[in-house]
């Protein structure tokens, strides 16, 4: 979720309802989109704006919801989707489709792209708004792991949260469906299932990439000894601000390596 800078307005991304707007002076949220083209959101996820206070968000996949996120990657899923919504018109465009696992989205400070993840595939896309390959998309940055959340600094660079590494068993589960559905007709838990995705280990990975897609920085827990299992992270102020979704918990982390 976030907030529009020029109304004030909190939009949300709502895995299970959709897209929801609070006004500014609060209140209970009302859903403003929850299908594109006839197809019902069953995913949304992650939502940034442009400098004309358009939206640009995810459906993560139109077969899995929140609950189900790890069948939708053993699986292959594709069926993820990058939007675009009007306020003004309540148009909603589909400007990326067939996407495995739409994840976290954030615009370019110059406003003249957007990046997403792309979780199965372990990439960041970019999508061109503006100059001569505007319409079309690109490979901005290949990872180590699945990708979440993407935040843009003060300084126009981005934040990766990796949910985790890319292990031996998930890169052959991906490589060949037939294997997926071997996973799946273990007699394991889903539970079980996890761990094997995560490599055994609850760990934590945030990558730092410039606006070509360089990384400049790597921080990782391998252990999860502090921070484990991160879905975000935000800098501010010489500080980075880490949350997951699967850990109840912030970690706070100075750049500097101060604190």
């Amino acid at each position: 979720m976030r907030f529009h800078r020029k109304t004030g307005d909190l939009y949300i991304a709502d895995a299970y309802f959709g897209l929801l707007l609070v006004g500014s002076e609060g209140g209970l949220a009302k859903t403003i989109a929850n299908e594109a083209e006839g197809v019902p959101f069953r995913f949304t996820n992650d939502l940034d704006f442009d400098e004309g206070g358009e939206i640009y968000f995810t459906d993560s996949s139109t077969n899995f919801q929140r609950r189900h996120f790890l069948l939708s990657i053993f699986s292959g899923d594709d069926t993820g989707r990058l939007m675009k919504y009007d306020p003004k018109s309540g148009e909603i465009t589909v400007l990326l489709r067939n996407l495995m696992f739409a994840n976290g989205v954030a615009m370019s400070k110059d406003f003249s792209f957007l990046l997403v993840s792309e979780t199965t595939k372990c990439r960041i896309l970019r999508y061109w708004l503006k100059g001569p390959k505007m319409g079309s998309s690109e490979v901005f940055a290949l990872l180590p792991g699945f990708p979440d959340n993407v935040r843009r600094n003060s300084e126009g660079n981005f934040w990766v949260a990796l949910h985790c590494r890319r292990n031996l068993p998930t890169s052959l589960a991906l490589s060949y469906p037939w294997l997926r559905w071997v996973l799946f007709k273990l007699p394991i838990s889903i539970k079980q299932l996890y761990y094997v995705f995560i490599g055994g280990t609850k760990h934590a990975i945030a990558i730092h990439l410039d606006e070509d897609g360089k990384i400049l920085e790597v921080l990782e827990d391998q252990q999860g000894s502090t921070v484990k299992l991160i879905s975000e992270v935000e800098e501010r102020n010489g500080q980075l601000w880490m949350g997951s979704v699967m850990v109840p918990s912030v970690t706070l982390y100075a750049l500097d390596n101060k604190l």
